[in-house]
Parts: C-alpha cells; sequence; structure tokens
C-alpha cells in the first residue's frame, strides 16, 4: 500500500480558524519513552496539560514490503493466514474453524458542513490509512488442509454497513455494523449468509457517530447479547444530549429486542471478551485526547452492570477533567477505577483472553490485546499486540509484546494491528487493516 505521502513522521498541528499546514518535523518532544509508563492496575497519572493545539503525528501508512512481517516473540512464529484483504478490522472464528473477516472502514460522514478541522484531520487519517471507502463486506477464510494458511476465501456476506463486531449464538450470526445490530441464520460449515439480515434492534449513528465500531458477544446461554458503543466527542463538546445510549456498553434481548444501559461512562469501548476464571465480562477502551503525550492511559477493564466508569468528567477514578462544562462531581464520586492500564494513545481495540491458545505457559492465562497505534502522541505508542497475564481473575503483572516490528525505521506503519482471536488450533489470529493481512502467531517448532 502507498499513500502518496512521503515516509516521514509528521506533526500536523490544528489552530483554530487559522490555515495551518503540515510540516514535516521531528517528533521529538516530552513524551516519554513508550516503555512500561501508563500500564498496570496503578498507572503514574502526570498532570494534565490541556492543549490549544492538539498534536497529531502521523505514522505513514506504507503497508508491507514482499515477505515483509511483524515479529513475533521468542518461542513463537509468525505467518500470513490470509492477504490481500480490504480493511480487515475484525475477527470472529466459527465452531467448526472457519474464520469471518469484517473488512470495514468508517461510514461516509454527510451533513457537517465545512471545517479546516476537519479538513486536516481528514488528511491525517489519510497518512494513517485510516480514510479507505468500506468494503461492508465479511468474508470467510477456511484452512482446509491444516498447514496454517486459509485455502479457501468465500464472501459470506455483503451490502452491510460498516459491520464490525460478530458473535454466533443460538443459531444466529449476531453483525455489529455501525447503525444497526443485525441476525443471519447459521448452520455448521456454511460459506454463505442466506437471505437478507434480520435487524435486531438500531444502534446510536446518525450524521456525526464520531466513534463508529460496534463491537457485541453473547452470553453463555444466549438470553443477552451486549454491545459496545463509542462516544459521539471527546469529552462531551458536542453536548450530552448527542451521546444518548454512547460511551457505554447496551445490554440487547434479542427476543423481545429491548436495550438497556448496561455500563456507562466509557468513552470508546471496543474488545469484548468473557473471563474465563471469573466470568464477567471484559472490554478493551480507548481514553480522551488532549491534555498529553501520557494521558489518559486506555485501559481493559470488566464491567458491571449499573457500572459508571468516568466518562467525560473523570478519568481512571477520581481524577476531574476540568475541561468539561458543567462538573458532576455526584458521578465523579461513583466512577469506578478500570482494572489495567494499557499505556496513552496506544488506541487498544482487540481484546480476547486467551483460553484454549497453544502458544505455551507463558500465555496460559491472560488476555491479548490488538494496540492499533497512535496518531496524536509526539512518541508513538502501541503499534503491537501485547499479552496482560492473569491469576485468580485479575491481571497479575507487566504486558509481554508478542507481536511487533509494525513500525518500520523513519516512524512508517507497515501495518497496525486491531482485532484479535483463538482460532480451533489455539493460534493467535490477528487483523492488519494497513498490511490489509491476517497474522497467525503459534508457537514455534521444538528441537
Amino acid at each position: 500500500m502507498n499513500t502518496g505521502f512521503p515516509r516521514t513522521a509528521v506533526v500536523i498541528t490544528l489552530v483554530g480558524a487559522l490555515v495551518a499546514s503540515c510540516a514535516g518535523v521531528s517528533a521529538q518532544q516530552t513524551a516519554r519513552t513508550t516503555g512500561s509508563i501508563g500500564y498496570g492496575p496503578n498507572p503514574t497519572l502526570p498532570k494534565p496539560r490541556p492543549t490549544i493545539i492538539p498534536i497529531v503525528n502521523i505514522a505513514d501508512a506504507t503497508g508491507w514490503q514482499r515477505g515483509g512481517m511483524p515479529a513475533p516473540a521468542r518461542g513463537l512464529k509468525v505467518n500470513a493466514f490470509a492477504a490481500n484483504l480490504d480493511h480487515p478490522r475484525w475477527l470472529h472464528v466459527l465452531p467448526n474453524g472457519d474464520v469471518l473477516v469484517a473488512e470495514s472502514n468508517a461510514p461516509e460522514k454527510r451533513g457537517q458542513g465545512f471545517s479546516l478541522r476537519k479538513v486536516f484531520m481528514t488528511a491525517a487519517m489519510k497518512r494513517a490509512g485510516a480514510v479507505t471507502k468500506s468494503a461492508n463486506r465479511i468474508t470467510l477464510l477456511r484452512d482446509t488442509d491444516g498447514d496454517g494458511v486459509a485455502d479457501q476465501r468465500r464472501t459470506f456476506a455483503e451490502g452491510l454497513n460498516s459491520p464490525f463486531g460478530m458473535t454466533l449464538s443460538n443459531g444466529r450470526l449476531y453483525v455489529a455494523n455501525t447503525d444497526a445490530l443485525v441476525a443471519f441464520p447459521y448452520s455448521d460449515g456454511q460459506t454463505r449468509a442466506r437471505g437478507r439480515p434480520r435487524k435486531i434492534v438500531d444502534l446510536p449513528a446518525g450524521d456525526l457517530n464520531h466513534h463508529w465500531t460496534k463491537d457485541v458477544i453473547a452470553s453463555r446461554d444466549g438470553r443477552r447479547l451486549y454491545v459496545t458503543v463509542g462516544s459521539n466527542s471527546n469529552i462531551g463538546e458536542n453536548g450530552m444530549a448527542a451521546e444518548k445510549n454512547r460511551a457505554a456498553v447496551l445490554e440487547v434481548d434479542p427476543e423481545s429486542r429491548r436495550t438497556r444501559v448496561f455500563a456507562s461512562g466509557l468513552r470508546n469501548p471496543n474488545g469484548l471478551s468473557w473471563n474465563p476464571e471469573s466470568g464477567e465480562l471484559w472490554v478493551a477502551v480507548n481514553e480522551r485526547d488532549e491534555i498529553g503525550d501520557d494521558l489518559v492511559p486506555d485501559y481493559m477493564t470488566s464491567v458491571r452492570a449499573g457500572g459508571f466508569y468516568g466518562w467525560p468528567y473523570s478519568y481512571f477514578g477520581q481524577n476531574v477533567d476540568p475541561r468539561v462544562k458543567p462538573p458532576r462531581p455526584d458521578l465523579v464520586a461513583k466512577a469506578i477505577k478500570p482494572d489495567y492500564a494499557l499505556g496513552a494513545h496506544t488506541a487498544s481495540l482487540g481484546l480476547t483472553f486467551s483460553k484454549g491458545a497453544s502458544l505455551g505457559r507463558t500465555y496460559a492465562n491472560g488476555a491479548f490485546v490488538g494496540q492499533h497505534g497512535s496518531w496524536n502522541r509526539s512518541v508513538h505508542s502501541g503499534y503491537k499486540v501485547i499479552f496482560v497475564p492473569f491469576r485468580n481473575g485479575k491481571p497479575s503483572g507487566p504486558p509481554r509484546d508478542v507481536l511487533t516490528g509494525f513500525l518500520g525505521r523513519g516512524g512508517t506503519a507497515m501495518g497496525r494491528p486491531v482485532g484479535v482471536a483463538i482460532d480451533k488450533t489455539g493460534a493467535l489470529l490477528v487483523a492488519d487493516d494497513v498490511g490489509n493481512v491476517i497474522w497467525r502467531v503459534s508457537r514455534a517448532n521444538r528441537r
């Protein structure tokens, strides 16, 4: 993939209504090194530094050169399970081992009018490989000979509306489009959806639809579905009326089609996964911007019914965001502190627990996280897949790099990891939406 831009990271400054420009400059400012800063159950949180001119430090999306691939951790190996996809974002592994891939991107936005901020942000996202026409397709991949490479590819469903999350429950494949939760009937081994999808419920969308991705997961008994919906803003600047049923995990009854807010105050929740030890629902969340390179850490956390997790009034518990007006001290007082920080601006999207993985003892109990990578931090963060060990249902140590090397010399991005899933053999699958590849991470052969 070639974006047509020079392969150097740039800092784009957006200055109100003034005419700004993209200038190639070195991204050496005040950010700490990525390391383990901003990770763990009790991350160091520096004082907020609100900025009038937000930093947008883009890693130019270049794609992989022939033979290029990310680097696995010691004891692991990686190969391309499938290549030449169209912006693969999310994954779901079916009981027979078939892999569904949501090839998707943001829907076209209308009716927002002109603004210099919009112009520059669009240009910035193009450099990051994040502005391509959505394929609106779910593709089925099958490995018939067990060699770790998909040798069959079928279009399972098309004509969707920015599909993202998928889950199979009680003979139905549920798909979270950007504007609705829909369902197809499914039987084992099926390679093509039958008929048009049935709409279960509408989901918050509209012309603004700031965070468009929606994930979905079913309860163990299939009686409830849980859907993530991101906020319509950074910190509520579009008014809280625009945030109805947003920044939340919704609970849906697929039979009655009733919806309620299950957990709220989650700025941009994405990957959902059930914790196999505790039975709790966990989610990866992208936090707010524009108060410093090291604020606010993205995180993963268990979510409970009726729980409030701070956004927009506070972050990581009771740390008040003074930019939000009017303040809500009543809500801040009950804000639940997230379980585990995942680093500032890492864009942690994918989340799956390692139950069933065959990557060795190191990865036997914990969670894999796909970190899509920063675009607004002066020193890049994320751009890798990590593993967080768990013990007794809770995180129990520092993160470990599983798959790195997505960033090249000069700050270019050959790939950006998004969704993660465990395949039927116990290998880890990683969707790379810039490289247009599904990577497969497995245990290296032992001599």
